[in-house]
C-alpha cells in the first residue's frame, strides 16, 4: 500500500523560506513521476514542479527561480525547498507519485498517489 506523508507547511512573513518534505512507504520515489501540487482556497488545484526518473525538473512559471524540488533516495522522500515566498503562495501543498517514467506533467490525472496536505502560510 503506497503512502505519501507531507511535513514541513507552517507560517512565513513575505520573503521568507520553508522546506516541505514528502514520506514515502510502499513506493520508490527516485523511480517515477513525483511531483507537488498546491491549492489555495477557492482556486483550482495546480502543479507547482516536477521531478522525474532521470532528475529532470519542471516548474510552473510563477514559481521559477524561487522553488527547487528535489529527492533524497537514501530516506526515500521527495523535497520542495521554497524561497522568497509571496502571498500569493499561501495554499495546501500536496505531493503526488506517479506510475509511470520519462516526461513527467503537471495533469493531475495521471498521478495515482496523493498526500494529505501540508498548509503553508505566507503574510505580509
Amino acid at each position: 500500500q503506497v503512502q505519501l506523508v507531507e511535513s514541513g507547511g507552517g507560517s512565513v512573513q513575505v520573503g521568507g523560506s520553508l522546506r516541505l518534505s514528502c514520506a514515502a512507504s510502499g513506493y520508490v520515489l527516485s523511480r517515477y513521476c513525483m511531483a507537488w501540487f498546491r491549492q489555495a482556497p477557492g482556486k483550482e488545484r495546480e502543479g507547482v514542479a516536477t521531478i522525474n526518473d532521470y532528475g529532470a525538473t519542471r516548474y510552473a512559471d510563477s514559481v521559477k527561480g524561487r522553488f527547487t524540488i528535489s529527492q533524497d533516495n537514501a530516506k526515500n522522500t521527495l523535497d520542495l525547498h521554497m524561497d522568497s515566498l509571496k502571498p500569493e503562495d499561501t495554499a495546501a501543498y500536496y505531493c503526488a507519485a506517479d506510475s509511470r517514467k520519462g516526461t513527467c506533467w503537471f495533469r493531475q490525472y495521471e498521478y495515482s498517489y496523493w498526500g494529505q496536505g501540508t498548509q503553508v502560510t505566507v503574510s505580509s
